[in-house]
């Protein structure tokens, strides 16, 4: 059985290689694909950190890429 590696903003949006900022910006809340319960999570209270799952994070990251360059016609 495979674990998930769910991480704070800042450590996940490190492992990503992303910003903070950008990984915030893509929860669908703000209107990216990210999707509450599934790729990220919030915590308890008001204050609590927000966390990512790496790795689904990642695949939808990747996955958007794809999308992206099969619509530029890049392959």
């Amino acid at each position: 059985m495979k674990t998930e590696l769910w991480l704070p903003t800042k450590a996940a949006a490190d492992a990503l290689g992303i910003s903070t900022d950008t990984l915030k910006r893509k929860r669908e809340i703000c209107g990216g694909f990210l999707e509450a319960g599934r790729d990220w999570c919030a915590g308890s209270t008001r204050n609590s950190p927000l966390t990512f799952c790496v790795e689904r994070c990642r695949k939808a990251f990747h996955q958007r890429g794809m999308q992206a360059r099969s619509q530029q016609g890049v392959s």
